[in-house]
């Protein structure tokens, strides 16, 4: 049985099919009725005629309404008015599933379409989305074992924190308080010294009360760790894998591209070395350009997106203030007051989608942070073996899958790069 994609083309005009689907518009006129139906490959109108199926089949065809799920059989035929140069007349239409009065219309409110996000998802927009992001998932694995990386996964419940304690969501574990992940890293660091080259795909929880265009609470995050290298290398890497996800897209979701209105040429332009400029660098330029930020605060989405300007890839920022860095984050030996670390911004939204740093291996100065943060140290006692026993240079990155998806698809918000987003305001459905 084809999918509707298969037979919008002139191999099929004149043959006899039979579609699985659901009634994506319809409107009848008198002795006819025409329905659209989608399926996961496309849309296609199927013309009901009174004289040419059974009077129950068009009966059923006149009362369906939208998102009934239905099969239908008939002749393509070439017709230009009808989506996509073809439609369907019908020698048979069953209905499998009647569906109620559906509850979205439209120009409906963000709220709403938030509320009903279990139905928006079969929109057009959200599938082809979804699909796009499909292939972003798939070209990172691609990336990662075709270039000598292991996937491994950690913990998602864990006793300590990562980037900062402020943004952990607390769990009760029977009689002990513990936190979902922010990250892999610290389990990271322990498995590279097995492993050397890792990899892993996972969702990463910040409890962090930003409202805006680019934040999450849940976000599905794709982190490396890689022994016997430095900061340099890992932002190659990480230049090497944002490349490939955009050449493996424009390659294969042209019909989703097209329909966002999105160019698989853009697309194929990401390819490295891409921009870089450290800390310093970018305080300067952004004082230049008339913004109240003093040397040692962190970049803001305001300031990263006026970094951008019109640079059509990737920015690499390099070298932030240690103090403000997380602990595993070593001090540059030639300029102690920065870390060895870096973020990619991402060109048009002008958002963080890397973040990443060589790992500080002398554990006397990652004892020091922690203590500085006060943290009990003996909750770290097992990642601090790591540097115990035969410790190397190592550094690793994270990427923020969905803001990665937003870049490549031009979304204006970030929860639509998500089936079910999380937000500080959402948790249904």
């Amino acid at each position: 049985m084809p999918k509707i994609a298969e037979i919008l083309s002139d191999d099929y005009e004149g043959k006899e099919v039979e579609i699985k689907g659901w009634i994506y518009r319809t409107r009848s006129s008198g002795s006819l009725v025409f329905v659209v139906v989608r399926d996961s490959t496309g849309v296609v109108q199927v013309t009901v005629n009174k004289d040419d199926v059974p009077e129950k089949d068009f009966s059923d065809a006149e009362r369906a309404l939208i998102e009934s799920s239905v099969i239908a059989k008939g002749t393509v035929a070439k017709d230009e008015r009808a989506p996509g140069g073809y439609e369907i007349r019908a020698s048979g239409f069953n209905v499998v599933g009647f569906a109620d009065k559906y509850p979205i219309t439209k120009d409906q409110s963000t709220e709403l379409l938030l509320d009903q996000r279990h139905l928006w998802i079969r929109s057009r927009k959200m599938t082809n989305v979804l699909k796009i992001r499909s292939a972003v998932f798939g070209s990172i694995h691609d990336y990662f074992r075709n270039n000598g990386y292991w996937e491994v996964q950690a913990p998602i419940l864990t006793p300590s924190m990562v980037e900062g304690g402020s943004t952990l969501f607390k769990v009760d574990y029977y009689d002990k308080e513990i936190y979902l992940a922010q990250s892999w890293q610290l389990y990271a660091e322990a498995m590279v010294m097995a492993l050397e080259k890792i990899y892993c795909i996972a969702p990463s929880f910040r409890a962090e009360k930003f409202r805006t265009t680019r934040h999450l609470t849940e976000y599905w995050h794709a982190e490396m760790e890689i022994a016997w290298e430095g900061m340099d290398e890992c932002i190659k890497e990480g230049e090497k894998l944002i490349s490939h996800i955009c050449q493996t897209v424009a390659e294969r979701n042209l019909p989703e591209l097209e329909a966002l209105k999105r160019d698989p040429e853009y697309l194929k332009s990401q390819v490295p070395p891409f921009p870089r400029m450290k800390y310093d660098e970018a305080i300067e330029m952004l004082q230049k350009k008339g913004m109240n930020v003093d040397w040692g605060k962190d970049l803001r989405t305001l300031e990263e997106r006026a970094l951008m300007g019109d640079l059509e890839k990737p920015l690499i920022v390099t070298h932030y203030p240690k103090e403000i860095m997380a602990f595993y984050k070593p001090r540059d030996p030639e300029n102690p007051d920065v870390a060895l670390c870096f973020d990619f911004i991402a060109p048009e939204i002008g958002d963080e989608i890397i973040g990443g740093s060589e790992r500080d291996t002398d554990i006397k100065e990652i004892i020091k942070s922690l203590e500085r943060e006060g943290e009990d140290i003996s909750r770290y006692d097992w990642y601090l073996d790591s540097r115990r026993f035969g410790s190397v240079q190592h550094s690793g990155f994270g990427m923020g899958i969905e803001r990665v998806v937003q870049w490549i698809c031009g979304l204006e918000h970030i929860r639509d790069a998500i089936p079910f987003p999380r937000t500080v305001a959402r948790y249904y459905p």
